[in-house]
């Protein structure tokens, strides 16, 4: 039976084995605005954050903002921002309340307040975990001048909607009252983060600046592109969506409700560039890698950890697989995904040291956690963003080596398997994709394989101007044909992986 909720005055009457904030949450003053404040921010960046605290760097607390949604602000509210973190590992459950969240704010409610804590001279760092759909990419990479949201800001600079336009309109308050920029760091699984964001951020102001050039303020793009940093960064930790189970679970630990605790596992991993100009934590203290050059560390992760992930959540699907676990004791997906990393490995830049060994085996006991129980359904999300750096890559590197990407081309081929099998083998709505209209239009056309292989690529961009396009577009058309025809078990037979079917739920 609980005591009520989870709160600043609540703390004190938590049994002794949660680990609760080691700081006077008081004495704390925002430093760092984060961008998209969703389950794996609270189990990452805030945690790290969390630690800086307790070691006395209370001039870093966050305020989180939500883009869309008012959930994470309603829940969190009225428990002065604190939440539960739940380490979970087949052993047992680790639980320990985070305070480093100071306030929320849900940008469509009230842009004003998210402007004023963006221009607020104690924010220095402005992170960010929007998901890569977010960024607003066309096919070639560059902003969607099209996009909607983007017209939107781009007419209203001081009402925006999108992570471009509370950036731009931040960025050029600050300098106009003289204040220096903040450091944006991106923490979402984009190749070359930093680059990426700063490449789109100045290509927004380019099309600000021309919209405000009769009033006199055409230089925020330069402003942007030689006064603000954007280090990259790498991050990495396996976040399940909470479920009811969960909150009632956690509830009965701590004797008091607690409305969105997050679920995580025991690895966490953050790389991070190392240009601050206005100052930051000191994250190297507790557990976080400071380094010149992320670009080693982030192939690694995306090709190897987020490739493995997107091929067991569209296999496992197409199998009745869940959760993660489940699918990885597939006596034929286990094999699969070792023949995955045996492909994605060699195109990793060989001069950087990586021990790759060392963190396949890592991810092997990582994607093994029957604790976690990491649906395959919430991986399989917004699949048409994700697989261009987590797949589609490592394959045309092999191709370009003279080799066939055969597994990591299966990994595709999963892909448009389970959204074209969404409304017959897999119910409606199991995950969802920015591009589903376009995707549902192109599957009800019937085509044969080969030809609804190269539209989806056309649509979704993939290898788009690369001379290895076609020769990728026939191979994953290959195991569409034993996918459609078969299942994974012919598809995965076909490479000459058999063995025993795990067991489907």
């Amino acid at each position: 039976m609980t005591r009520g909720r989870l709160s600043n005055g609540t703390l004190r009457s938590l049994p002794a084995a949660v680990s609760v904030p080691a700081f006077d949450r008081d004495r704390v003053a925002p430093g760092i605005v984060h961008l998209g404040v969703g389950a794996f921010h609270r189990a990452h960046q805030a945690a790290y954050v969390d630690a800086c605290l307790a070691g006395g760097e209370t001039g870093w607390g966050i305020i989180g903002v939500s883009l869309r949604s008012p959930d994470t602000r309603d829940a969190l509210a009225p428990q002065d921002g604190l939440y539960t973190l739940a380490v979970r590992e087949s052993a047992g459950e680790q639980l320990q309340v985070v305070g480093s969240i100071l306030s929320l704010l849900v940008a469509p409610e009230d842009p004003d307040a998210v402007l004023t804590a963006l221009t607020d001279p104690r924010t220095r760092i402005v992170t960010l975990t929007i998901t890569e759909k977010a960024y607003l990419r066309a096919a070639d990479g560059s902003l969607d001048e099209t996009h909607p949201d983007i017209v939107h800001d781009l007419g209203n600079p001081g009402s925006p909607k999108t992570a471009h336009g509370f950036l731009a309109e931040a960025l050029a308050r600050r300098r106009a009252a003289g204040t220096q920029p903040f450091t944006v760091l991106c923490c979402d699984n984009l190749p070359a983060n930093g680059a990426t964001l700063h490449k789109l951020l100045v290509e927004f102001a380019k099309l600000r600046d021309a919209r405000l050039a009769r009033q006199g303020d055409a230089e925020l793009a330069r402003h942007v592109a030689n006064e603000v940093a954007f280090p990259s960064s790498m991050v990495d930790r396996i976040v399940p969506a909470t479920t009811d189970a969960d909150r009632a679970r956690i509830a009965g630990e701590l004797g008091l409700e607690d409305a969105w605790p997050v679920m995580t596992e025991p690895f966490c991993q953050w790389v991070i560039e190392d240009r601050f100009p206005t100052g930051r934590p000191a994250w190297e203290k507790f557990g976080v890698t400071m380094v010149e050059d992320v670009g080693p560390f982030e192939d690694m992760k995306l090709r190897l950890l987020n490739g493995a992930h997107s091929s067991l959540a569209y296999l496992g699907l197409l199998s009745g697989h869940a959760t993660v676990d489940r699918a990885f004791a597939d006596p034929s997906i286990r094999r699969f995904v070792d023949a995955l990393w045996a492909e994605a490995v060699p195109t990793l830049p060989q001069a950087a040291g990586l021990d790759t060994a060392a963190y396949t085996a890592e991810l092997a006991e990582r994607f093994s956690n029957t604790a976690l129980a990491h649906r395959t359904a919430q991986i399989a999300n917004d699949g048409s963003q994700k697989l261009p750096q987590r797949i589609v890559a490592s394959a045309l590197a092999r191709l370009d080596a003279g080799l066939l990407p055969e597994h990591l081309s299966l990994a595709v081929a999963a892909w448009i398997a389970a959204c074209a099998a969404r409304g017959g083998t897999l119910p409606e709505g199991h995950f969802t994709d920015p591009l589903d209209a376009a995707l549902r239009d192109i599957f009800a056309r019937n085509l044969p394989t080969a030809e609804m292989t190269t539209a989806v690529f056309d649509l979704a961009g993939l290898a788009k101007g690369h001379p290895q396009r076609q020769t990728l577009i026939e191979v994953v058309a290959t195991h569409l044909v034993h996918l459609r025809e078969g299942g994974p078990a012919l598809a995965l037979g076909a490479l000459g992986i058999g063995g025993e079917r795990g067991k489907t739920e």
